[in-house]
């Protein structure tokens, strides 16, 4: 009897939420190891031993072992036998890969955002990314730039609806800020951009998906073009 009332008892009892998982070490190390690599702590084309990462890091080789075999598949490093990891390059020939599809992808997000006949308050983050940008160039903060930059192109991609759409461009964002972190200081101030996130805007805000498409297509096309040639440049120099 008393069995039964215990089970009673426990069944009755509301569980209590246990909060959030804790990180494990491997996915601290993932993200870690990720951050000074877009900062550049870990430069481009520099070596270093899994003991060193460990070392840096605070934690047993294990863990970082398991951070950077998925970095690499994310084509952030490279694991060599006997010689360690290395830290590999933006190269222009993805760069002009990259740009391609994202050029593609986000053009027609932009399209459909203008589709949907969105009003002011839908639009607003869209609208507030671009005064950030403005804000952002006026003291010449191209890191808060380029931060407010990568808010602009996200809401846009969710504006557009289209799950798939989003899923890509996400697995291409982490090459993109690799290559704009090394080229950032070398480019002149980015006015011309800002423009053009205006005219994207405009063109939503208005309902013209022609537009909205063709103004985000031109504007994706200059800065690859922009990207690739700085990039080439810096290579140039560092060999």
């Amino acid at each position: 009897m008393t069995g039964d009332v215990d089970r009673q008892n426990l069944i009755g009892t509301p569980l209590t939420d246990p909060g959030p998982k804790p990180q494990s070490n491997a996915q601290r190390a993932l993200q870690d190891l990720r951050e000074m690599i877009f900062s550049g702590r870990l430069s481009a084309g520099s070596n270093h031993l899994e003991s060193e990462l460990a070392g840096m890091l605070g934690m047993s080789r294990t863990p970082v072992r398991e951070a950077v075999l998925m970095l690499e598949g994310q084509g952030l490093l490279e694991l060599k036998p006997r010689k360690g990891v290395r830290i590999l390059p933006v190269s222009p020939d993805d760069m002009r890969e990259i740009y391609d599809v994202l050029t593609e992808l986000e053009s027609l997000a932009a399209e459909r955002a203008a589709q949907k006949g969105y009003g002011a308050a839908e639009l607003s983050d869209l609208r507030l990314a671009i005064e950030e940008m403005d804000k952002a160039l006026l003291t010449e903060d191209l890191e808060g730039w380029a931060a407010a930059d990568d808010r602009f192109h996200s809401e846009l991609v969710r504006l557009g609806q289209n799950h798939r759409i989003a899923l890509i461009v996400n697995m291409m964002r982490d090459q993109v800020r690799r290559a704009r972190a090394t080229t950032l200081f070398m480019r002149p101030l980015p006015l011309k951009s800002n423009e053009a996130h205006r005219r994207v805007y405009q063109a939503i805000e208005q309902g013209d998906a022609d537009i909205a498409r063709a103004a985000h297509r031109a504007h994706r096309q200059q800065s690859r073009e922009m990207l690739v040639d700085l990039l080439e440049r810096h290579r140039l120099r560092a060999l």
